[in-house]
C-alpha cells in the first residue's frame, strides 16, 4: 500500500538529498518514478533524452513515464489522487487551468518551499503560476506554455502601404481599416473568440469574474468588461467573421488559407494547417503580438500550457520532486521550448526561442498572459459559456450594458449556485 505523506516537504530539494537522509542507492537498486505526460506534449526524442540524462545523473531513480490522452483526464487524474495502488502516478502533467479543482480535495504535494528557494519562483509565466497556486502555496509547477498572437500575410500588408506591425491598440485598427478593403478581409475574427475577448478585458483593468467576500461573482458588466467589449466590437467588424459561431466552426485555419484574409488571431502553430492548406503562403506569413493599450508591452492573451504536479499518496516525495525540478529547470524546460516550439515557463529564457519569429511573438505576449478566473467551479461556466451568447448579441445590436448584466448574472449563478 502507497504511505501518504504529509502536505508540505520540508526538505525536497535534489540537491539536499543526502541531508534528508535519502541517499543515492539507498535501499539497494533504483527506485521507479511514475510520470504521467499529456499525449504531444514533449516528442518521443525530448523524452528519451531527457530520461538518459535524469538516470545518469540520479542513479538511485528509475524513470517509468506514461502518456496520457486529454479526453477524461481530469476524472482519471482525481481518480489517480485518491489511489492506494503501487502503479498510481508520482508526478503529474496537468492543464493550468485545472489545477484548482485537484487543489480543492487537498490531494496536492505542497511545493512552495521549492519553488521560492531553488526554482525561481519570481520570474514565472503568471498565466501558469497563478493557477497553480492556492492561498499563498504552490501546488502547479510552471512547465511550458502557449497563447494567442496575431498571424499575418505579409503581402496584403505591403499592398495595404504597412511596413511595420502595429505596437498598439489604437494603431491596430487603423491598420485594420487599411486592410479591409478592395475585397481583401482586413482580420477574420469570430464573434465567439471568448479567449480573445478575456485579453481585451483584461488590458483595460476588468474580469470575467472577481471574488468579493469568499463569493465569484460575474464582472462583464463593469466598466472596464465593457471596453474591452467595445473594442472586440470594433475590431471584429472589419472582417466577415460570423458573430454566432467561435474559431473553430468554421476553423479558422481554413479561412485564412482559403481567402484574402490579412490577419487572424491563434497561436503561432496553427500556420502549419495553413500553410497545409495553401502551400503558396508559406514565404507570407508574419507573426506579431497583439498589441496593447500603449506600446510600452503587448496586450494580455490568455495563457494555455501544463502545471506539473505531485500528488500527496506518492511514496516517493524527494524523488518526484527531483524529477519536477529537472523538467521544469533551465536546462531542460528551454531544450522542450525549442523542440515543440513552446514559451518557456519564465519570462527570463524567452531568448531561448528568439530565432522563431511565431514563438518569440508568443513568448512576448506571455509575460503579460492571464488565465481564467482562480476557482474549481471555472469549468461549469465553460460548459454552459454564457460569455459566448453575450458577445453575439451585442455583435447583434443589443444592448451591451443590458447583455454584460444578464451574462454576470448566469456566471454567478454558475460559480455560487445558491446565489438568490
Amino acid at each position: 500500500m502507497r504511505h501518504r505523506r504529509p502536505l508540505a516537504l520540508v526538505c525536497v530539494s535534489a540537491a539536499l538529498l543526502s541531508a534528508c537522509g535519502v541517499l543515492p542507492g539507498e535501499g539497494g537498486g533504483r527506485h521507479t518514478v511514475t510520470v504521467w505526460l499529456m499525449r504531444n506534449s514533449a516528442s518521443a526524442d525530448f523524452l528519451r533524452r531527457f530520461t538518459a540524462d535524469f538516470e545518469r545523473t540520479h542513479k538511485d531513480i528509475r524513470l517509468d513515464i506514461r502518456i496520457q490522452d486529454w479526453t477524461g483526464i481530469v476524472d482519471k487524474v482525481q481518480t489517480a489522487l485518491k489511489s492506494d495502488s503501487v502503479d498510481a502516478p508520482d508526478v503529474i502533467e496537468v492543464g493550468n487551468t485545472q489545477v484548482p479543482q485537484y487543489v480543492e480535495d487537498g490531494r496536492l504535494t505542497d511545493l512552495t518551499l521549492e519553488s521560492m528557494r531553488d526554482w525561481g519562483k519570481e520570474h514565472w509565466l503568471p498565466g501558469l503560476a497563478e493557477p497553480g497556486s492556492d492561498d499563498s502555496r504552490q501546488y502547479g509547477i510552471p512547465w511550458y506554455a502557449a497563447n494567442r498572437v496575431v498571424i499575418y500575410r505579409k503581402d496584403l500588408f505591403r499592398k495595404a502601404g504597412i511596413t511595420a506591425p502595429p505596437k498598439t491598440r489604437a494603431q491596430w485598427l487603423a491598420d485594420t481599416e487599411k486592410l479591409d478593403s478592395g475585397g481583401d478581409q482586413g482580420i477574420y475574427l469570430a464573434g465567439q473568440d471568448w479567449y480573445t475577448l478575456s485579453g481585451f478585458i483584461w488590458d483595460e483593468g476588468g474580469d470575467l469574474a472577481q471574488e468579493t467576500d469568499a463569493q465569484w461573482k460575474g464582472a462583464l458588466d463593469s466598466p472596464a468588461a465593457l471596453r474591452g467589449m467595445d473594442f472586440y466590437r470594433q475590431l471584429q467588424s472589419l472582417g466577415k467573421g460570423p458573430v454566432d459561431a467561435d474559431e473553430e466552426h468554421p476553423p479558422q485555419a481554413q479561412v485564412f488559407a482559403g481567402g484574402q484574409v490579412a490577419q487572424i488571431v491563434a497561436v503561432p502553430g496553427l500556420a502549419q494547417s495553413i500553410v497545409q492548406e495553401n502551400p503558396e503562403l508559406k514565404d507570407e506569413i508574419g507573426y506579431f503580438p497583439v498589441p496593447g493599450l500603449t506600446a510600452d508591452h503587448p496586450g494580455a492573451v490568455f495563457t494555455g500550457g501544463s502545471d506539473l504536479v505531485v500528488p500527496q499518496n506518492t511514496d516517493r516525495p524527494y524523488d518526484a520532486t527531483a524529477v519536477v525540478g529537472a523538467l521544469t529547470g533551465a536546462k531542460w524546460d528551454t531544450d522542450l521550448a525549442r523542440t515543440m516550439n513552446y514559451v518557456p515557463n519564465k519570462t527570463t529564457l524567452a531568448g531561448a526561442v528568439a530565432g522563431e519569429e511565431g514563438v518569440a511573438a508568443m513568448a512576448a505576449g506571455a509575460a503579460r498572459g492571464r488565465a481564467t478566473p482562480h476557482t474549481p467551479d471555472w469549468p461549469a461556466v465553460e460548459a454552459d459559456n454564457p460569455i459566448k451568447g453575450y458577445m453575439t448579441k451585442v455583435l447583434d445590436g443589443a444592448d451591451p450594458r443590458t447583455e454584460a448584466r444578464r451574462a454576470s448574472h448566469r456566471i454567478t449563478e454558475l460559480l455560487a449556485p445558491d446565489f438568490g
